[in-house]
């Protein structure tokens, strides 16, 4: 299920979006928004488990975590 919603946008931004869809690098402008808003969910999710992470700290069984996670391809920021 999807919304239909109204979103105001500086030109700029609007430019460049309509070029990742001339390009063929997104398939409409709304898939441009909808990504960028994923985009931004991971964000803000991440931040929020970082906030847990040092609000409880000394878990030791993720010492390996950052270094695991550099070396993760992350294709879809492509």
């Amino acid at each position: 299920m999807s919304k239909q919603i109204t979103v105001r946008l500086p030109d700029d931004l609007v430019d460049f979006m309509d070029e990742l869809v001339a390009t063929d690098k997104a398939t409409s402008r709304a898939s441009v928004v909808a990504r960028a808003m994923e985009r931004e969910r991971r964000r803000e999710l991440a931040a929020r488990d970082l906030a847990i992470l040092s609000e409880h700290g000394g878990y030791d069984d993720l010492d390996g975590l950052a270094t695991a996670a550099s070396g993760t391809v992350l294709s879809d920021l492509d």
